[in-house]
This record gives C-alpha cells, structure tokens and sequence, in this order.
C-alpha cells in the first residue's frame, strides 16, 4: 500500500501548528562567567568536603588513638619511676623525709624485749642461782627465774649418799646449780649442784698444778697398777711407779701422803698424782734463778746434759752451753764429770730445772778453751750474772 503524499503534507503542517521551541542564546562572556562559577562551586564543595572529612575523623578515631598512644607514654613513664631508685641528692635540698609511725611500723626495741621476755633460762654448761621450792622423794624443785623450775634429781644433790634429804634442803634455801640438761617441752631444764661441785674441783686443780702445789691425800683404794685417793670430789690415782716405795703398795691403804700433780684432764677426768714429783718439787721450792749449783753429769744426749742436784736432775742444754762453735758435746764435758752451773729456769709444773753455763764466760768459747779457769771462778762469776736474772723474776 502506498503512502498518500498529501496527507503527509498535511500531517507535516498540522504539527507546523505548534509554537517553535525558545533558544537561548548567550554570549561568550556569559558562558565564561557560568563556567568559573561552576569551577567555584566545584572548588567550594571539594573544600568542603575536605575541611569536614578530616575533622570528623580526628575528633572520632584519631583522637581515640591519641588518647591511647598518651596513656601508653604516661605508664611507660610511671614504671620508669618505679624502677629507677630513690636518688635523694637530685632531689631539693630543702625536701625533708618525714617517717610517720602507724600501728604497722616496726619496733626494734619493743622486738628485743620480746625476745628476751621469751628467751629460755638454762643453756646446758650454765651456772644459776636459785632457791628450793618444792621437794619431793626422788629431788627438788629450783626456782631460776623460768616460767618452770629447773628439776634436780636426788643423785645431783651432792656428793656421796645423802642420807638426811629432806633435812639437808629446806624450802627457801638459796643454792647454785649447774644445767646439766636443757629444757624439754613444757620449758623445765634439769640441773645439778653435784657437777658444779665438780667444776670447781677441776678448776681447783688445775690451778694447783699450774703453781705446782703439793697436797695431801688419803688412800682409799688400790688396784693392781697403783693406789687411789679422794682429791675435793675427784677420784686421784697414784701410779706404783710414783711412789717412793712401791713394793708394798697396798699398805698405803689408810695413810695420807704428800703428792704432786703429775696430769691433770678435766675433759677425760684424769687426775694423776706423784710422791717422787712432790719430794722433786720440794727440793724445787729451795732453789732459785741464779743460784750456782755443782752437780755430777749423768747422761750425755744428743741436744745436752743431765745433771743430777741431789734427787733432782737438771738439763744444760747445747744452746746454753757455752757461746762458741763446738763439733761434740764430748768436747766439753763427760759422764761422771762434777760442774757447775747457773739455774736459768724451774718449772714447778713440769719439775724440770734448766741449767746454763755460757753466762760464766768472759769470752765466747772461754768454756772449750780454757774449762778448768771457768770453773774455778764460777762463784765469782755468777754474782755478776746476778741482777740479770733479778730483772727476768721481776718482768714476771
């Protein structure tokens, strides 16, 4: 089918009708304007954006960050603080260190009473005073100043048997005594007043044989090496050996003897006693330093002399021989031979006499060269070696 021109035309010009579209027109100038605007606008929103953007998130996430990082800093720098010590010298001189006392502070004085307040009374080896409080029938009761009495047993009373007990202690009597066990559970320690008895017997001895005292003893016993005797409390044994006559030692038995010390041992309680020693310490007690003795040579030993001074021996010494060089003490004197010589030392402990012949010298040697002259003027010689020992007994 073909299209009819005419109602084409037509149609073309019934919408020809219709009112034509306005244009604007408008200048370059305009245009320009228009566009820098817009750019302005543009820039304007980007700024904007750019402005609020970081603002919101610096007030939102950095700041928290921030907050983070600072509180991470201000610990750090709290456990340096900790860590560094107290160094006072950077601080201000004027800064004073106050010390408050609270109910938590310590007091050292309050501290050692206590201790002291609870200190057990009593350590084992102990001398204490006390006084009886109770008595029983097999000890008393000490009161020492313990929160419990010290016990002593019947058998630690005294020396020996004790037959009239409760006679000899009284309630109120004062007394020393020894600890010779310290406290068990219930603070009760165990004391003696029989090993302070023996203490002090030990320390009597001890003494008396460092002076080199003589006592006297009775014989009580005897046993097949020697004989017994009762020394203040001590058991003393006097060997067969050092007495004067021990053939027939068990007569001794009943009689009192005259005895020196021969071994004193507290700690293994070995008392040893000697009649010979006593007759030596006798002989002893008459001598003096300086004295000029004559005595006949009894041993020749390699390192000196002994000399025999009537019951008594004496060593001249090879160093207090004479001031010279000699190859033999043969050279000097013999077995048998009678000299003279100074008493340079008397230990009464020991009972051993030191002699010395040098001192008679005018000259070193003068005792090989010329012997017979030294002992001639030995007499007149030792009065000038005199005030030499005076001044030795005085620095004693």
């Amino acid at each position: 089918m073909g299209v009819n021109n005419k109602n084409a035309q037509d149609n073309i010009q019934s919408k020809g009708n219709k009112k034509p579209l306005q244009v604007l027109h408008i200048s370059k100038k305009d245009s320009q304007k228009i566009h820098n605007e817009q750019n302005n606008s543009q820039e304007s929103i980007k700024k904007e954006n750019i402005a609020i953007k970081p603002q919101i998130i610096k007030d939102d996430l950095v700041k928290e960050i921030e907050d983070s990082k600072e509180k991470t800093n201000d610990f750090e720098i709290y456990q340096q603080d900790l860590n560094r010590p107290l160094n006072f010298s950077e601080q201000n001189t004027d800064f004073k260190l106050e010390r408050t006392v609270d109910e938590f502070d310590f007091d050292e004085s309050a501290f050692l009473e206590a201790l002291n307040a609870n200190e057990p009374i009593g350590a084992a080896g102990e001398t204490i005073s006390g006084k009886v409080i109770a008595i029983e029938s097999d000890g008393l009761y000490v009161d020492i100043g313990g929160k419990a009495p010290g016990y002593m047993p019947k058998k630690e009373c005294g020396l020996g048997v004790i037959t009239n007990f409760k006679e000899k202690f009284s309630i109120g009597l004062e007394m020393e005594v020894l600890v010779i066990k310290e406290q068990n559970a219930d603070g009760m320690v165990t004391v003696s007043a029989r090993a302070l008895i023996l203490r002090q017997s030990w320390e009597k001895v001890s003494s008396s044989a460092k002076n080199g005292e003589l006592i006297n003893v009775l014989i009580n016993g005897f046993n097949r090496g020697g004989i017994t005797c009762d020394v203040d409390g001590l058991r003393g044994f006097i060997p067969r050996s050092q007495l004067e006559d021990g053939q027939d030692y068990q007569s001794f038995v009943g009689k009192t003897l005259k005895v020196a010390f021969l071994e004193v041992n507290p700690e293994s309680r070995k008392l040893v006693l000697s009649e010979k020693k006593a007759s030596l310490v006798s002989k002893l007690a008459s001598l003096e330093l300086g004295q000029l003795i004559e005595g006949e040579v009894l041993a020749v030993k390699p390192y000196g002399f002994f000399i025999d001074l009537g019951g008594a021996s004496g060593l001249l010494h090879q160093s207090s021989l004479t001031n010279g060089s000699i190859r033999s003490l043969r050279e000097v004197f013999r077995e048998g031979e009678m000299i003279k010589a100074l008493i340079s030392e008397i230990d009464l402990e020991k009972g051993r006499i030191g002699l010395n012949t040098a001192l008679l010298e005018n000259s070193a040697g003068e005792l090989i060269i010329d012997k017979q002259k030294v002992m001639q003027e030995a007499t007149e010689r030792a009065l000038k070696t005199k005030a030499l020992f005076d001044k030795k007994e005085q620095a004693k």
